[in-house]
């Protein structure tokens, strides 16, 4: 095997694969360290132009996939997928992001130094979109979701979408392979350099610039999560139980000033149109109480809905969740229509998975939503990753993000994407109440929508054409 590596020892070409498994397995998954996202691929970036193709193909395959079972507790564990379950979704990406290596390996041996300094980001964000309009998961998976914690880098999604993020993280990587690559001319390495070193800088001035915003308002909010028992009937006595307690936080968060409290997803099971307890805190207390109820009122439908009950009204305000999780959820139908709540500030309201989708937040920026209200219930070591999809959505659309979760994160974040409060439910009871920022938000991305992907797309036909054009000899 050593002898068919060229040059190149056996030792090395493991060096550069285990290298990049380990940037893989930390700066993805659930608890991804964003700084290292942006080196990951670069080992095996390094290798390809050194050895032949297949050996770059199986490097990068392996790599990722090997740093792609970070997420094997959480898929075998806790949601229990079946092994070719497993196998698929990490090794579709894997399968990838070896294509995208071989892309550019090509263009650089072709001396294409600036075709294949963007081949990687343009595949990877073309597959990514393409797979969010068939997959019933929507964007889950997304590398973009990596950068959450790099608060200046994820404003490019205001204009480009989540597409932005994962196509700058990339564009680093394979900007520092053509560097360093020696089939590289000079004029390669500079074209090389100035594009990325525009991109890159462009959007990170942008991001820091994008936070300095004042807000225009704030309003105090208040979650809860109490986590036993699991859905009870309101009339039982587990469900009457479960509702004193409720309302006894309620009561404290409302005395703590929240002008608005959110309880998880399906909390408590009921055939009734209305809550009475929550009517009467909502009069109480001035207060806006979002509960998530599984609805079974309707002997046609059963549903996933949120009830938002509001002093001055006099019947909820409701909500059926549009995106439900497959198998999981199979008994709800889902719901087709959007709810904002009269007044202002302008709020709207989703339910947990909704928030994986661009659907949602497109929706609500056309209804010009300050602030979308998101009971959830989540698989508690997921809890991070989860909540901040839901927060991305908020910093492409436009507007702030209330989200209550059981086996999660109770979440209070702006349209910028700061976290302004957090609490984790992921083992134990929480609460929280926070004054969050409040702002009139128009985004290029929630105007022209996925103009970047599409972009991508054009350029991966161009660049497609570069590598497959008959070479003169």
């Amino acid at each position: 095997m050593a002898s068919r590596l060229e040059r190149f020892t056996l030792p090395v070409w493991l060096a550069a694969m285990a290298l990049a498994a380990l940037g893989w397995w930390f700066g993805s998954g659930l608890h991804p360290l964003w700084w290292l996202t942006w080196l990951a691929p670069l080992p095996v970036l390094w290798l390809a132009p050194r050895v032949r193709a297949h050996w770059a193909a199986l490097a990068a395959f392996v790599a990722y996939a090997a740093g792609g079972l970070n997420q094997w507790d959480y898929l075998h564990g806790y949601i229990g997928l079946p092994l070719a379950t497993i196998i698929y979704a990490v090794g579709t990406p894997a399968l990838v992001f070896a294509l995208c290596v071989l892309l550019f390996r090509r263009l650089l041996l072709r001396g294409n130094a600036l075709a294949a300094t963007l081949a990687l980001s343009v595949v990877w964000v073309a597959v990514e979109y393409i797979n969010s309009l068939i997959s019933p998961h929507g964007t889950f998976g997304s590398i973009g979701y990596t950068q959450m914690d790099a608060l200046p880098v994820i404003q490019i999604a205001a204009i480009a979408g989540i597409w932005g993020i994962g196509f700058l993280v990339l564009l680093l990587p394979a900007a520092i392979a053509v560097q360093i690559a020696p089939q590289t001319s000079k004029h390669g390495r500079m074209s090389a350099t100035i594009t990325a070193v525009l991109l890159i800088v462009a959007a990170i001035g942008y991001g820091c610039w994008r936070l300095q915003a004042p807000a225009t308002t704030t309003l105090r909010i208040g979650l809860v999560s109490l986590e036993k028992p699991i859905r009870p009937a309101l009339h039982d006595v587990d469900g009457q139980t479960l509702e004193a307690r409720y309302v006894d936080a309620i009561n404290r968060l409302a005395g703590d000033g929240a002008k608005a409290v959110l309880i998880p997803e399906t909390s408590f099971a009921t055939a009734d149109a209305s809550v009475p307890a929550f009517t009467q805190l909502a009069q109480q207390h001035d207060l806006i109480v979002d509960a998530g109820i599984d609805f079974k009122g309707d002997p046609r439908a059963e549903r996933n809905m949120v009830m938002v009950f509001q002093p001055d009204a006099a019947a909820p305000a409701t909500y059926s969740k549009h995106h439900l999780i497959p198998g999981f959820e199979r008994q709800y139908t889902p719901g087709d229509s959007y709810t904002l709540l009269n007044g202002t500030p302008r709020i709207g309201l989703a339910i947990c998975k909704d928030m994986d989708f661009h659907d949602i937040g497109h929706a609500y920026a056309a209804r010009d939503a300050q602030l979308l209200l998101v009971p959830a219930w989540d698989f508690s070591i997921d809890g991070w990753l989860h909540s901040r999809m839901a927060i991305m959505r908020g910093v492409e659309s436009g507007f702030a993000i209330a989200r209550a979760a059981r086996s999660g994160r109770l979440t209070l974040s702006d349209d910028r994407g700061r976290v302004v409060a957090e609490a984790s439910s992921e083992k134990n009871d929480a609460e929280l109440v926070g004054d969050l920022p409040l702002r009139e938000t128009r985004t290029l991305y929630s105007h022209w929508g996925d103009w970047f992907a599409w972009l991508d797309l054009a350029a991966l036909i161009v660049l497609l054409g570069l590598a497959l054009r008959p070479t003169r000899h």
